[in-house]
């Protein structure tokens, strides 16, 4: 793989993006500023872990200079928990699988345009209006979709790749990311690092997922050490919206 190839594309995701992780927000992206790696920064709108985003200037402020600055802004669900609007099998489900944060894995359509609405509301109110869209967990309800569709949001991410809403058609690319605490941690890692070197090879989207509550953990530098295999390989470091060639922002604000 020769050094810039466009056949092999980087894009890493920082999640939980609000006012209560700012900090290790901030180191994470101290980090991927030193690769110059821009970041897709997947916002919760709605109150989480005792802040709103609504509420803190600061934070949106910071969040402006970074859209300013080339990363991008992506509508993170609403308050990144599962409600009583969530029932059914796939509720259980989302509870088991993402620690009850699947927030849109069990919700109708009217549920989930509500709160579709409400986050959209609150991001566009801070200046950080966008029509870019990752549920919790990865995990959305066929209602979600629609309401997606409906909203005119460009594109969602999967498990498994970047999901252009109008057309339906998807770029595959396995999300990377590790749960930090749990069991077989290093050893999902290592997995991580050979699901990332087997793209690197071949071509592809390399998509490396971090978290707030990563940064203090012992996989953090092996994680950091994924990305550098990356972009020495080739890598083109881009945001989830470059992938599908630029997003149609819904509004600036």
């Amino acid at each position: 793989m020769t050094a810039g190839s466009v056949s092999l594309r980087l894009v890493v995701s920082v999640h939980g993006v609000g006012s209560a992780t700012i900090a290790g927000i901030r180191h994470w992206l101290d980090a991927l500023d030193q690769r110059r790696v821009p970041a897709s920064l997947l916002v919760i709108p709605g109150p989480w872990r005792n802040g709103s985003l609504a509420l803190d200037r600061a934070t949106q402020s910071f969040l402006r200079d970074r859209r300013a600055c080339g990363d991008e802004i992506v509508q993170h669900g609403w308050r990144h928990a599962t409600g009583a609007d969530a029932c059914g099998w796939r509720s259980v489900t989302a509870r088991a699988a993402t620690r009850g944060s699947g927030e849109f894995a069990a919700l109708s359509y009217g549920s989930a345009m509500l709160r579709l609405r409400a986050g959209r509301d609150v991001l566009r109110a801070a200046g950080l209006g966008t029509d870019a869209f990752t549920a919790p967990g990865w995990l959305h309800s066929p209602g979600t979709l629609h309401a997606l569709r409906e909203l005119g949001f460009h594109y969602t991410t999967t498990r498994l790749g970047v999901l252009e809403l109008r057309t339906g058609s998807q770029i595959r690319g396995l999300a990377l990311s590790y749960r930090p605490g749990a069991a077989g941690e290093r050893a999902a890692t290592a997995m991580m690092r050979l699901g990332a070197r087997a793209t690197c090879r071949t071509g592809g989207l390399v998509r490396i997922a971090l978290h707030p509550e990563d940064v203090d953990g012992p996989m953090a530098a092996s994680t950091l050490a994924m990305i550098d295999e990356a972009l020495d390989s080739g890598a083109v470091p881009i945001t989830y919206s470059a992938v599908l060639g630029g997003s149609r922002l819904a509004a600036a604000g």
